[in-house]
Protein backbone atom coordinates (compact mmCIF):
# COMPACT_ATOMS: atom_id res chain seq x y z
CA UNK A 1 0.00 0.00 0.00
CA UNK A 2 1.31 3.40 -0.29
CA UNK A 3 3.53 4.70 2.36
CA UNK A 4 4.15 1.14 2.82
CA UNK A 5 6.12 0.56 0.22
CA UNK A 6 8.62 2.61 0.90
CA UNK A 7 12.35 1.13 0.76
CA UNK A 8 15.21 2.23 3.60
CA UNK A 9 18.92 2.29 2.43
CA UNK A 10 20.65 1.98 5.91
CA UNK A 11 23.74 0.43 5.17
CA UNK A 12 26.77 2.28 4.39
CA UNK A 13 28.97 2.67 1.36
CA UNK A 14 25.91 0.84 -0.51
CA UNK A 15 25.58 0.59 -4.18
CA UNK A 16 21.69 0.49 -6.04
CA UNK A 17 21.71 -0.05 -9.76
CA UNK A 18 18.97 -1.11 -12.00
CA UNK A 19 18.92 -4.70 -13.15
CA UNK A 20 16.30 -5.17 -16.25
CA UNK A 21 12.87 -4.10 -14.17
CA UNK A 22 14.10 -4.99 -10.54
CA UNK A 23 16.28 -2.51 -8.08
CA UNK A 24 19.61 -4.14 -6.88
CA UNK A 25 21.68 -3.28 -3.83
CA UNK A 26 24.96 -4.30 -3.23
CA UNK A 27 27.96 -3.31 -0.79
CA UNK A 28 31.17 -4.14 -2.30
CA UNK A 29 30.13 -7.59 -4.77
CA UNK A 30 27.93 -8.71 -2.95
CA UNK A 31 23.92 -8.42 -4.11
CA UNK A 32 22.28 -7.53 -0.88
CA UNK A 33 19.16 -7.07 -2.06
CA UNK A 34 16.57 -7.53 -5.01
CA UNK A 35 13.51 -5.59 -5.47
CA UNK A 36 10.85 -5.53 -8.38
CA UNK A 37 10.24 -1.58 -8.83
CA UNK A 38 6.36 -2.14 -9.39
CA UNK A 39 6.66 -2.77 -5.46
CA UNK A 40 8.06 0.56 -4.42
CA UNK A 41 6.41 3.81 -3.99
CA UNK A 42 9.86 5.55 -3.05
CA UNK A 43 13.56 4.98 -2.01
CA UNK A 44 15.29 6.74 0.71
CA UNK A 45 19.10 6.58 1.12
CA UNK A 46 20.25 7.65 4.50
CA UNK A 47 24.22 8.55 4.59
CA UNK A 48 26.69 7.48 2.11
CA UNK A 49 25.18 5.43 -0.82
CA UNK A 50 25.45 5.65 -4.71
CA UNK A 51 22.69 4.90 -7.64
CA UNK A 52 23.39 4.42 -10.88
CA UNK A 53 21.66 7.23 -13.65
CA UNK A 54 19.68 4.87 -15.12
CA UNK A 55 18.44 3.41 -11.99
CA UNK A 56 17.72 7.22 -10.83
CA UNK A 57 16.41 7.61 -14.73
CA UNK A 58 13.94 5.01 -14.27
CA UNK A 59 12.95 5.58 -11.13
CA UNK A 60 11.44 9.49 -12.30
CA UNK A 61 9.79 7.15 -15.15
CA UNK A 62 7.76 5.28 -12.64
CA UNK A 63 6.66 8.39 -10.49
CA UNK A 64 8.94 6.36 -7.74
CA UNK A 65 10.06 9.47 -5.06
CA UNK A 66 13.80 9.21 -4.84
CA UNK A 67 15.10 11.00 -1.43
CA UNK A 68 18.32 11.40 0.10
CA UNK A 69 18.85 12.27 3.69
CA UNK A 70 22.23 12.76 5.15
CA UNK A 71 23.63 10.39 8.16
CA UNK A 72 21.92 12.53 10.72
CA UNK A 73 18.97 11.55 9.01
CA UNK A 74 18.13 15.29 7.27
CA UNK A 75 16.63 15.90 4.52
CA UNK A 76 18.95 16.80 1.34
CA UNK A 77 17.33 16.31 -1.89
CA UNK A 78 14.49 15.23 -3.81
CA UNK A 79 14.38 13.43 -6.99
CA UNK A 80 11.13 12.97 -8.90
CA UNK A 81 9.22 12.74 -12.12
CA UNK A 82 7.26 15.58 -14.14
CA UNK A 83 4.92 17.58 -11.26
CA UNK A 84 0.94 15.68 -11.46
CA UNK A 85 -1.35 17.34 -9.64
CA UNK A 86 -4.63 19.24 -9.86
CA UNK A 87 -3.74 22.76 -10.88
CA UNK A 88 -6.92 23.93 -9.59
CA UNK A 89 -6.05 22.82 -6.20
CA UNK A 90 -2.64 24.28 -6.35
CA UNK A 91 -4.10 27.41 -7.48
CA UNK A 92 -6.56 27.44 -4.51
CA UNK A 93 -4.06 26.73 -2.36
CA UNK A 94 -1.72 29.67 -3.38
CA UNK A 95 -4.74 31.90 -2.74
CA UNK A 96 -5.49 30.85 0.54
CA UNK A 97 -1.81 31.03 1.54
CA UNK A 98 -2.53 35.09 0.55
CA UNK A 99 -5.54 35.43 2.57
CA UNK A 100 -4.39 36.61 6.05
CA UNK A 101 -7.39 35.43 8.11
CA UNK A 102 -7.68 31.95 6.75
CA UNK A 103 -4.08 31.39 7.14
CA UNK A 104 -4.21 32.41 10.56
CA UNK A 105 -7.41 29.87 11.25
CA UNK A 106 -5.63 27.15 9.70
CA UNK A 107 -2.92 27.92 11.99
CA UNK A 108 -4.37 27.93 14.93
CA UNK A 109 -6.02 24.53 14.23
CA UNK A 110 -2.70 23.07 13.42
CA UNK A 111 -1.15 23.66 16.66
CA UNK A 112 -4.09 23.22 18.67
CA UNK A 113 -3.75 20.04 17.16
CA UNK A 114 -0.11 19.20 17.45
CA UNK A 115 -0.92 20.56 21.55
CA UNK A 116 -3.76 17.88 21.64
CA UNK A 117 -1.39 15.32 20.95
CA UNK A 118 1.35 16.36 22.73
CA UNK A 119 -1.22 16.79 25.77
CA UNK A 120 -2.53 12.91 25.35
CA UNK A 121 1.47 11.80 25.68
CA UNK A 122 1.86 13.37 28.98
CA UNK A 123 -1.85 12.44 30.31
CA UNK A 124 -0.84 8.56 29.44
CA UNK A 125 2.47 8.99 30.97
CA UNK A 126 0.91 10.48 34.38
CA UNK A 127 -1.18 7.67 34.59
CA UNK A 128 1.40 4.92 34.42
CA UNK A 129 3.71 7.35 36.47
CA UNK A 130 5.01 5.00 39.61
CA UNK A 131 6.44 8.10 41.37
CA UNK A 132 4.03 10.20 42.58
CA UNK A 133 6.56 13.66 41.82
CA UNK A 134 7.08 12.59 38.64
CA UNK A 135 3.32 12.00 37.99
CA UNK A 136 2.30 15.71 39.80
CA UNK A 137 5.22 17.35 37.12
CA UNK A 138 3.47 15.57 34.24
CA UNK A 139 0.13 16.86 35.01
CA UNK A 140 1.20 20.27 35.67
CA UNK A 141 2.93 20.39 31.96
CA UNK A 142 -0.16 19.01 30.57
CA UNK A 143 -2.60 21.39 32.45
CA UNK A 144 0.33 24.30 30.87
CA UNK A 145 -0.20 22.92 27.33
CA UNK A 146 -4.08 22.98 27.54
CA UNK A 147 -3.85 26.76 28.66
CA UNK A 148 -2.03 26.99 25.52
CA UNK A 149 -4.46 25.38 23.66
CA UNK A 150 -7.27 27.71 25.59
CA UNK A 151 -5.51 30.84 24.57
CA UNK A 152 -4.85 30.08 20.85
CA UNK A 153 -8.89 31.17 19.50
CA UNK A 154 -7.55 34.33 21.02
CA UNK A 155 -4.51 34.46 18.71
CA UNK A 156 -4.78 37.63 16.52
CA UNK A 157 -1.41 37.24 14.31
CA UNK A 158 0.53 33.92 13.47
CA UNK A 159 3.75 35.21 15.37
CA UNK A 160 0.98 34.55 18.99
CA UNK A 161 0.15 31.67 17.45
CA UNK A 162 3.78 30.31 17.00
CA UNK A 163 4.72 31.90 20.62
CA UNK A 164 2.35 29.65 22.24
CA UNK A 165 3.48 26.55 19.87
CA UNK A 166 6.88 27.37 21.26
CA UNK A 167 5.72 28.08 24.89
CA UNK A 168 4.33 24.90 25.13
CA UNK A 169 6.83 23.04 23.87
CA UNK A 170 9.14 23.95 26.35
CA UNK A 171 6.57 22.76 28.46
CA UNK A 172 5.87 19.32 26.51
CA UNK A 173 10.10 18.77 26.10
CA UNK A 174 10.76 19.43 30.12
CA UNK A 175 7.69 17.10 30.33
CA UNK A 176 9.11 14.49 28.09
CA UNK A 177 12.25 13.79 30.16
CA UNK A 178 10.36 12.45 33.22
CA UNK A 179 8.71 9.42 31.02
CA UNK A 180 12.03 7.92 30.24
CA UNK A 181 12.84 5.13 32.78
CA UNK A 182 14.43 7.08 35.90
CA UNK A 183 17.34 4.41 35.59
CA UNK A 184 18.33 6.08 31.94
CA UNK A 185 17.60 9.57 32.55
CA UNK A 186 21.35 10.17 33.22
CA UNK A 187 21.84 9.25 29.61
CA UNK A 188 18.68 10.40 27.91
CA UNK A 189 17.91 13.41 29.21
CA UNK A 190 17.36 16.68 26.83
CA UNK A 191 17.89 19.93 27.80
CA UNK A 192 15.38 21.30 24.98
CA UNK A 193 15.47 20.75 21.52
CA UNK A 194 18.51 21.04 19.54
CA UNK A 195 18.43 20.12 16.07
CA UNK A 196 21.62 21.37 13.60
CA UNK A 197 22.83 19.68 15.09
CA UNK A 198 21.32 17.36 17.42
CA UNK A 199 23.08 17.89 20.87
CA UNK A 200 22.08 15.03 23.47
CA UNK A 201 20.82 11.66 22.71
CA UNK A 202 17.35 12.03 22.80
CA UNK A 203 17.46 14.80 20.27
CA UNK A 204 19.28 12.52 17.89
CA UNK A 205 16.96 10.12 17.93
CA UNK A 206 13.83 12.53 17.61
CA UNK A 207 15.59 14.09 14.74
CA UNK A 208 15.78 10.95 12.76
CA UNK A 209 12.04 9.92 13.70
CA UNK A 210 10.82 13.16 12.75
CA UNK A 211 12.65 13.33 9.14
CA UNK A 212 11.02 10.02 8.23
CA UNK A 213 7.78 11.41 8.98
CA UNK A 214 8.74 14.73 7.54
CA UNK A 215 9.37 12.39 3.75
CA UNK A 216 5.64 10.75 4.44
CA UNK A 217 3.91 13.91 5.31
CA UNK A 218 5.69 15.79 1.76
CA UNK A 219 4.79 12.38 0.09
CA UNK A 220 1.26 12.89 1.43
CA UNK A 221 1.06 16.22 0.45
CA UNK A 222 1.72 15.79 -3.37
CA UNK A 223 -0.19 12.80 -3.29
CA UNK A 224 -3.09 14.64 -2.63
CA UNK A 225 -2.20 17.64 -5.04
CA UNK A 226 -0.79 19.89 -3.18
CA UNK A 227 1.99 22.24 -3.42
CA UNK A 228 4.23 21.06 -0.41
CA UNK A 229 6.10 24.45 -0.02
CA UNK A 230 3.48 26.56 0.23
CA UNK A 231 2.44 26.63 4.09
CA UNK A 232 -0.15 28.41 6.77
CA UNK A 233 1.88 28.30 9.83
CA UNK A 234 5.37 27.93 8.69
CA UNK A 235 7.03 30.98 7.18
CA UNK A 236 7.80 30.18 3.34
CA UNK A 237 11.22 29.60 2.67
CA UNK A 238 13.53 28.68 -0.40
CA UNK A 239 13.94 25.00 -0.41
CA UNK A 240 11.64 24.61 2.61
CA UNK A 241 8.35 22.34 2.39
CA UNK A 242 6.10 24.62 4.86
CA UNK A 243 2.92 22.50 4.30
CA UNK A 244 4.73 18.93 5.00
CA UNK A 245 5.97 21.05 8.43
CA UNK A 246 1.97 22.15 8.92
CA UNK A 247 0.86 18.48 8.19
CA UNK A 248 3.55 16.82 10.36
CA UNK A 249 3.26 18.33 13.91
CA UNK A 250 0.14 16.55 14.27
CA UNK A 251 2.39 13.30 13.97
CA UNK A 252 5.64 14.43 16.08
CA UNK A 253 4.01 13.39 19.06
CA UNK A 254 3.66 9.80 17.55
CA UNK A 255 7.43 9.76 16.91
CA UNK A 256 8.21 10.80 20.27
CA UNK A 257 5.93 7.76 21.85
CA UNK A 258 8.50 5.68 19.58
CA UNK A 259 11.35 6.98 21.02
CA UNK A 260 10.48 6.70 24.14
CA UNK A 261 9.08 3.23 23.58
CA UNK A 262 12.74 2.33 21.64
CA UNK A 263 14.89 4.10 24.90
CA UNK A 264 12.69 2.26 27.43
CA UNK A 265 12.69 -0.93 26.21
CA UNK A 266 16.59 -1.32 25.34
CA UNK A 267 15.89 -1.05 22.11
CA UNK A 268 18.59 1.69 21.30
CA UNK A 269 21.00 2.09 23.95
CA UNK A 270 23.38 4.63 25.07
CA UNK A 271 26.19 2.99 23.58
CA UNK A 272 24.72 3.39 19.97
CA UNK A 273 25.40 7.25 19.23
CA UNK A 274 28.41 8.47 18.19
CA UNK A 275 29.39 12.02 20.05
CA UNK A 276 31.03 14.11 17.34
CA UNK A 277 33.85 17.21 17.65
CA UNK A 278 31.35 20.37 18.56
CA UNK A 279 29.05 18.72 20.39
CA UNK A 280 27.21 17.04 17.69
CA UNK A 281 25.08 13.18 18.36
CA UNK A 282 24.88 10.90 16.39
CA UNK A 283 22.95 7.74 15.82
CA UNK A 284 24.89 5.32 14.95
CA UNK A 285 24.56 2.58 11.57
CA UNK A 286 23.25 -0.53 13.16
CA UNK A 287 20.91 1.19 15.41
CA UNK A 288 19.65 3.70 12.44
CA UNK A 289 18.68 0.48 11.08
CA UNK A 290 16.55 -0.80 14.04
CA UNK A 291 14.73 2.60 14.63
CA UNK A 292 14.06 2.37 10.27
CA UNK A 293 12.30 -1.30 11.24
CA UNK A 294 10.66 -0.38 14.53
CA UNK A 295 9.42 2.64 12.38
CA UNK A 296 8.09 0.39 9.25
CA UNK A 297 6.41 -1.93 11.66
CA UNK A 298 4.74 1.07 13.50
CA UNK A 299 3.04 2.24 10.71
CA UNK A 300 1.46 -0.74 9.45
CA UNK A 301 -0.74 -0.99 13.42
CA UNK A 302 -4.31 -0.17 11.86
CA UNK A 303 -6.47 2.13 14.13
CA UNK A 304 -9.83 3.70 13.57
CA UNK A 305 -9.82 7.14 12.54
CA UNK A 306 -12.12 9.78 14.18
CA UNK A 307 -13.41 11.51 11.53
CA UNK A 308 -14.00 8.98 8.97
CA UNK A 309 -14.77 6.08 11.67
CA UNK A 310 -13.17 3.18 9.66
CA UNK A 311 -9.85 1.15 10.30
CA UNK A 312 -6.77 2.33 8.91
CA UNK A 313 -3.26 1.85 8.83
CA UNK A 314 -1.14 4.92 10.21
CA UNK A 315 1.34 4.89 7.61
CA UNK A 316 -1.62 6.00 5.67
CA UNK A 317 -3.31 8.80 7.92
CA UNK A 318 -1.07 11.29 6.62
CA UNK A 319 -2.25 10.53 3.20
CA UNK A 320 -5.99 11.08 4.72
CA UNK A 321 -4.68 14.44 6.11
CA UNK A 322 -3.60 15.40 3.07
CA UNK A 323 -6.57 14.97 1.32
CA UNK A 324 -9.08 16.29 4.08
CA UNK A 325 -6.91 19.41 3.75
CA UNK A 326 -7.11 19.35 0.16
CA UNK A 327 -11.21 19.87 0.68
CA UNK A 328 -10.48 22.49 3.02
CA UNK A 329 -8.63 24.44 0.95
CA UNK A 330 -11.08 23.79 -2.02
CA UNK A 331 -13.65 24.72 -0.24
CA UNK A 332 -15.49 21.57 0.14
CA UNK A 333 -15.96 21.47 4.17
CA UNK A 334 -15.77 24.42 6.46
CA UNK A 335 -12.78 23.43 8.96
CA UNK A 336 -9.97 21.49 8.56
CA UNK A 337 -9.45 18.66 11.45
CA UNK A 338 -6.01 17.39 12.50
CA UNK A 339 -5.58 14.00 13.51
CA UNK A 340 -5.96 12.98 16.98
CA UNK A 341 -3.98 10.01 19.09
CA UNK A 342 -5.17 8.12 21.13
Amino acid sequence: MQLLNTLYVTLPDSHLRLDNDTLRLLVGDETRLRVPLHHLGAVVCLGHSSLSLPLMHRLADEGISLVLLDDRGRFKARLEGAVGGNVLLRQAQHRRSDDAAFALALARRVVAGKLRNQRQVLLRGAREAKDAGDRAALTRAAQNLAASQRALPAAAILDTVRGLEGEAARNYFGGLNLLVRADLRPVFTMDGRSRRPPRDRMNALLSFLYSMWMNDCRSACEAAGLDPQVGFLHALRPGRAALALDLMGEFRPLADRLALSLINRLQVKAEDFDEREGGAVMLQGDARKAVVLAFQERKQEELTHPLLAQTVPLGLVPLVQARLLARHLRGDCEAYLPFAVR
